[in-house]
């Protein structure tokens, strides 16, 4: 989940313009890939509560055949439509009502459009760089707290799987609600005297 999650989940939260979570749950399991030296569930769906709409994570490892027949994105459901992005493109997928007797659409159907491959990650690469370079992240055309904010929502999910129980974000003291053990999931456990530099 922190590793596509974090590039859907930003295009959502960006999208919808979030932060933070209300509360998080999860399941899944290593249902596919039993045998493997990971602990990652291979098969996991997240469900995050937030202000106003709820979002859906899945995912099954070594499956291609995705929701709407695509391998990765993201749908935004709504009364009229869905409409469905990934980094090939996008395609607006209209609802249908019954009116007298026959099936209409609530909207026009917009066919998939091809993304134009403008060679993306070499520009944030990039743009990145001369940041740096220029120490000025006013530069940033992403600045750092998008990718905080959508690797944060993604260590969310894996935490509530890893507690097994629906988890509540206080977004004020930036923990979780009465919770320890999801709490002390927050802060990374270091191995062989590795520590975090502070300051």
């Amino acid at each position: 989940m922190t590793d596509w999650g974090v590039h859907e989940i930003d295009v959502a939260l960006w999208v919808m313009d979030s932060k933070a979570p209300k509360s998080v749950m999860a399941s899944g399991g290593k249902v596919g890939y039993t045998d493997d030296a990971s602990e990652t569930p291979d098969t996991l769906q997240a469900v995050f509560e937030y202000d106003g709409f709820n979002m859906l994570w899945e995912h099954a490892t070594g499956i291609d055949g995705g929701n709407y027949g695509r391998t990765e994105g993201i749908a935004f459901i709504g009364n009229n439509g869905t409409l469905v992005v990934n980094r090939g493109g996008w395609e607006l997928l209209p609802e249908t009502t019954e009116l007298e007797g026959q099936h209409r659409y609530r909207m026009e159907a917009l066919p998939p459009r091809r993304a134009v491959d403008v060679g993306a990650l070499d520009l944030h690469t990039r743009n990145f760089v001369e940041a740096i370079r220029k120490s000025d992240a006013s530069l940033l055309t992403c600045g750092l707290e998008h990718g905080s904010v959508a690797a944060v929502n993604a260590h969310m999910g894996n935490i509530a799987y890893k507690v097994g129980r629906k988890i509540y974000w206080d977004p004020g003291v930036q923990s979780f609600k009465g919770d320890a053990e999801a709490n002390a999931l927050l802060v990374p456990r270091y191995h062989n005297g590795w520590t975090l530099p502070k300051g």
